[in-house]
């Protein structure tokens, strides 16, 4: 009796078959705590794909965004001038508004918000339509006559090495702008051997390699009010801005302006202050309106972007040698570290081949160039 007690529990297992109560435990036990079936998985993914918030839904803050940025840069026209000249402020650096877009696409991808991304097409879209065709080469190569213009800087440490840069262009037009009375005779002698022919007005010069003829002053009204008033017409300003003369070339005369518009400041309380700026474009636009030879180039330093609506007397006469044969924006200020093109090579009658800028000089400014055939 007391063996068959004691036997018993020692005698079941080795009926069943080697390793059956060892596989159950352990198989058990491990595929419960690690293991998850398939089924229970899908389930949960299901679970929780129900529960997120529609990919239409998420990231309305960015849609919204997304919206504001396209209708900006689609209207950016409307933004009215008549407070601290927003408008003109905005327009000068435009482009750079197109920033937001990747910053945009980043956070939409970040919440996987299909309406945030699909809003995004109006800002891009946009900024494409105006800014897109800059990124095309459309240099033909050639050309009859190169020109050249530069603000070499009131405070440019090096102005016989900046002409001497200057005269490396192989330019047979050149025009200078903000010459300094200590460095107008310096510039004069660097530049003389490689053109014979240069006339100054004021703080503005044009030096060519072809006769030039009918040099004057142009008025761009710097001087307002009962002081220019009280001046004769003819009078000649130390402080001239611009000229006009006659480039003699083999295909006919050349009429070429020289200009330096007023500077533009950013000033608390004011704004954006274009005042001198914008009342010199009007006046050189009613000189350029004015002129009767049929070709025409504009050199010079407008202190404002040809988007901003200052310059639309000039721009809606006038083509811009960087759009019709650039490549890129060709930003020229401050020369370090360009952010917009201030400085232009517009033109009449005569058609650009290539337009692009020229490596830093003892300047602020880059210098720009073009190459021009005639029509």
């Amino acid at each position: 009796m007391t063996s068959t007690i004691t036997n018993a529990p020692t005698d079941a297992p080795t009926d069943a078959p080697a390793g059956t109560g060892t596989g159950t435990g352990t198989g058990t036990g491990t595929g419960t705590g690690t293991g998850t079936p398939p089924w229970h998985s899908a389930l949960r993914r299901a679970k929780h794909a129900c529960t997120r918030p529609d990919p239409w839904k998420r990231g309305p803050l960015l849609t919204a965004l997304a919206l504001l940025l396209g209708l900006f840069l689609l209207l950016h026209g409307w933004i009215p001038n008549r407070v601290g000249n927003l408008g003109s402020l905005v327009e000068t650096f435009l482009p750079w508004f197109g920033l937001f877009v990747p910053v945009l696409l980043a956070g939409a991808l970040w919440r996987r918000s299909a309406a945030a991304l699909c809003a995004l097409l109006l800002p891009l879209t946009v900024w494409l339509n105006l800014f897109g065709g800059l990124f095309v080469d459309k240099s033909h190569g050639g050309g009859d006559l190169t020109v050249v213009s530069h603000n070499v800087g009131a405070e440019n440490p090096d102005p016989a090495g900046t002409a001497r840069d200057l005269v490396a262009s192989g330019a047979e037009v050149l025009a200078l702008e903000e010459i300094s009375a200590e460095a107008k005779p310096l510039y004069e002698k660097a530049l003389a051997k490689a053109y014979p022919h240069h006339t100054v007005q004021g703080t503005v010069g044009l030096w060519s390699k072809l006769p030039l003829s009918d040099a004057r002053p142009v008025d761009t009204e710097q001087d307002v009010g009962p002081l220019g008033d009280a001046k004769p017409a003819d009078a000649v300003l130390a402080d001239t801005r611009a000229l006009r003369a006659t480039v003699a070339t083999d295909q006919g005369p050349l009429a070429v302006y020289v200009a330096h518009l007023g500077s533009v400041r950013v000033v608390p309380g004011e704004g954006f202050a274009t005042g001198h700026r914008d009342r010199g474009a009007r006046a050189l636009a009613k000189s350029v309106a004015a002129e009767r030879n049929e070709r025409v180039v504009l050199l010079g330093d407008m202190n404002g972007t040809l988007d901003d609506r200052a310059l639309a007397g000039l721009t809606s006469r006038l083509d811009s040698a960087q759009e019709k044969a650039g490549d890129g924006f060709g930003f020229t200020w401050p020369a370090k570290f360009p952010v917009a093109r201030i400085d232009q090579i517009l033109v009449r009658g005569v058609q650009p081949q290539a337009a692009w800028t020229l490596p830093a000089t003892g300047s602020d400014h880059l210098p720009v160039a073009a190459a021009i055939d005639y029509r």
